[in-house]
């Protein structure tokens, strides 16, 4: 979704919270305040005329570019919400930005000719104020001096990664704006460590708990390929249990094939073993006749 909005802000840094929600939805504006203080906002990039980042939404991730170009705020997203002139994605981007760059408060009007009063924001034609609006502030040359004092120290408190130094006391404005912008970097460049600091202790976490699993695993594949070679050395029994099974039953069929032929033989000797008993008995007759004929006187 791509909006465009007349702006009369030279840089986004001077833009308030109060000039945003004046060309916001009530309820977008709503909803990206609590994108804000859930911190679902991410800038990964950003200066005074294009803001990059992505915001963790209801329903996923969206990503946004915002551009202050030939005097309209251009705020593009990768969301589909019909919302005007801005999503709630890049209304929470922009109130984001405010926190980083601290937004010039303004000054009390003075009576001088220098002195700049914010222009008024017109109404649009439907009814919200159309037009965002800010002013430029002088920059003091002592002022400049004073924050490049300051500025050696701090730079050199980032890099042994110290607190910074306290600083300078200013009057509100472009100087003092500058020096909060990098004391909030400096907050957010803590909060980062912070959560790094987190986030490795979980992973370390998540790395001992994966060489836990790798290990299960590891033992798990060792039992698995045990039992594989288990179950080959039982399929290579049965197969020899099934060979045994298969040769008792061949001499199962000649046993009963022997044992038809002795029933056979068996029959046959009884056969004849009734026919010598005729033929003892015949011979016994014969014998029995013989003698009665020897033992018979002669006669005369």
């Amino acid at each position: 979704m791509r909006n465009k909005i007349p702006c009369s802000a030279e840089r986004l840094g001077l833009l308030t919270a109060e000039m945003i929600q004046a060309v916001s939805d009530a309820s977008a504006f709503q909803i990206a305040h609590q994108y804000l203080t859930t911190n679902r906002v991410r800038i990964a990039e950003a200066d005074d005329s294009q803001i990059t980042s992505t915001v963790i939404g209801n329903s996923g991730l969206y990503e946004q570019n915002i551009q202050l170009k030939g005097g309209h705020l251009v705020s593009k997203c990768s969301c589909t919400l019909p919302e005007e002139p801005m999503c709630r994605h890049c209304i929470a981007v922009l109130l984001e930005y405010q926190r980083w760059a601290q937004p010039h408060q303004s000054r009390k009007p003075n009576l001088s000719k220098e002195s700049k009063t914010p222009p008024p924001v017109g109404p649009s034609d439907n009814g919200k104020r159309g037009t965002l609006h800010s002013f430029t502030s002088d920059v003091k040359l002592s002022e400049v001096m004073v924050f490049l004092e300051w500025l050696q120290p701090a730079t050199k408190a980032l890099e042994r990664q110290e607190p910074l130094p306290c600083p300078p006391a200013l009057s509100p404005g472009s100087i003092s704006t500058w020096i909060q912008a990098i004391r909030n970097l400096e907050d957010r460049r803590r909060e980062n460590e912070e959560v790094m600091t987190s986030l490795e202790s979980q992973l370390k976490d998540r790395e001992s708990d994966v060489g836990h699993l790798t290990q299960q695993l590891q033992t798990s594949m060792r039992e698995s390929n045990a039992a594989q070679a288990t179950t080959q050395e039982l399929q290579r029994e049965v197969a020899s249990y099934k060979e045994m099974l298969a040769r008792v039953s061949e001499l199962t069929a000649e046993v009963v094939r022997h044992a038809g032929q002795m029933r056979a033989v068996t029959g046959d000797m009884l056969q004849k073993g009734s026919q010598l008993d005729k033929l003892v008995s015949s011979f016994k007759d014969v014998a029995e006749a013989l003698q009665s004929a020897v033992a018979l006187p002669p006669h005369d």
